[in-house]
């Protein structure tokens, strides 16, 4: 029977994990825990191919519980109530290690059907999964359990594992391939952090090397193309990068956004960038540099016009815009903070000044009152606009820019 490489060559102690050296290293607080025999409810979180289930497994085989799997994406309520059926049976004499994989596709009902077996200890849970547990894990499992993070493995760390899966291939072939110079970098960097993943790909190049006698760079580049990208359209991946190229925006990084942006067009993700690109003109430009909003919508809808790959183009002139534009949350600031108002209830009737002369001719007829600024020096003429019960609110602060300090500057000689 076929046996992926990746899981024949799967690591038997926590020495041979590759990475993970911050929970796993010599004073790792994972590895001291495992090492107490204590082991608590875990919850282990990170990209696949980070060796969550390797040390869960290695976990198991270190108590003195019987061990359970489940994947979450096809297991049900039936799968849970066989292994509470064989609680405190001669099958789980000393409890149960319950691995469950992918946990975030249980839902509430799933999860809770654990919590009792959970708090009085008859099952041990160690949880994996690739999204933020904050979010997909309820409470009630998540404060009974520790989470660790599992990172990204590094290139350097992954090509030890590169290096062993080839050894391993070429103790099965009469005549052992060499590998041309650069092989193992670029399959370790282009797995995108991901161990299964770089394992995966030796063994295809072995598989596809036929009578040949060696694996040629080529061969890498074809075999790991495009491989190094994590994505989920739904997924943390998603809202990572999303965010991360709005801070870059933000932070007048023009190298980072255009990191970010390749990232999300190499996946196609042309309406998250721009939506993001959309709302920074807004949020971070702003009263800086006001033009900045119509030129990114007409890069944007240029953009969606062209489709990709020539999006590509104006959505890296909005961008490099946006990135080096002078910045001004004002904007956001005073609607934030009016919104703040309004939500707390804090607002009252509008001026008899403000109404709606239309509201007239009921038989409530009365002077409005209104001055039309248009009629005064300036066009500015001084007349309350908020509530009475608002009357003294301030939202708005100008922003320390050359744009909106001389339109302060403006206005505070004609209010004069």
């Amino acid at each position: 029977m076929y046996k992926p490489l990746a899981d024949e060559i799967r690591p038997a102690s926590l020495d041979d994990v590759v990475g993970q050296r911050h929970i796993l290293g010599a004073d790792g607080m994972l590895r001291r825990i495992v090492s107490s025999g204590q082991i608590p409810n875990m919850i282990f979180y990170g990209p696949s191919g980070t060796g969550k289930t390797t040390v869960a497994r290695i976990i198991a085989q270190r108590t003195n519980r019987s061990l359970r799997k489940l994947n979450a994406t096809t297991a049900g309520i039936a799968d849970i109530k066989k292994i509470i059926d064989e609680l405190d049976t001669f099958l789980t004499p000393g409890g149960v290690l319950l691995y469950l994989d992918e946990i975030q596709y249980f839902n509430k009902k799933q999860q809770q059907s654990l919590l009792e077996f959970i708090e009085d200890g008859r099952i041990t849970l160690i949880a994996s999964t690739t999204e933020n547990p904050y979010f997909c894990v309820f409470n009630a499992i998540l404060s009974r359990s520790t989470v660790f993070e599992f990172k990204p493995v590094t290139p350097a760390e992954i090509g030890k594992a590169v290096d062993r899966a080839v050894a391993i291939m070429n103790a099965r072939r009469e005549t052992p391939l060499t590998l041309e110079a650069g092989v193992t970098e670029r399959i370790s960097t282009a797995c995108g952090g991901d161990v299964r993943k770089a394992i995966n790909a030796v063994e295809l190049l072995f598989s596809a090397a036929g009578e040949r006698e060696a694996i040629t760079l080529a061969d890498a580049a074809a075999i790991s193309q495009r491989s190094a990208m994590r994505y989920d359209r739904d997924g943390d991946e998603h809202y990572d990068i999303l965010s991360a190229l709005m801070k870059s925006l933000r932070g007048s990084d023009p190298d980072a956004a255009m990191h970010y942006l390749a990232r999300l067009l190499e996946v196609g993700d042309l309406q998250g960038a721009c939506r993001r690109i959309l709302c920074s003109a807004s949020e971070d430009v702003g009263l800086a540099y006001p033009q900045a909003v119509p030129i990114v919508k007409a890069c944007v809808d240029s953009a969606l016009q062209l489709g990709l790959p020539e999006a590509r183009l104006p959505l890296a002139e909005a961008c490099l815009l946006l990135a080096t534009a002078p910045k001004s949350n004002s904007a956001y600031m005073a609607i934030a903070a009016a919104q703040a108002d309004v939500r707390a209830g804090r607002s009252g009737p509008i001026p008899r000044e403000l109404q709606n002369m239309h509201a007239d001719g009921t038989g409530f007829e009365r002077e409005q009152g209104y001055k039309y600024p248009h009629d005064f020096p300036g066009h500015w003429v001084k007349q309350q606009y908020l509530p009475k019960e608002l009357k003294n609110a301030h939202y708005y602060e100008y922003g320390d820019n050359k744009t909106e300090q001389a339109a302060r500057r403006y206005w505070e000689e004609l209010k004069k």
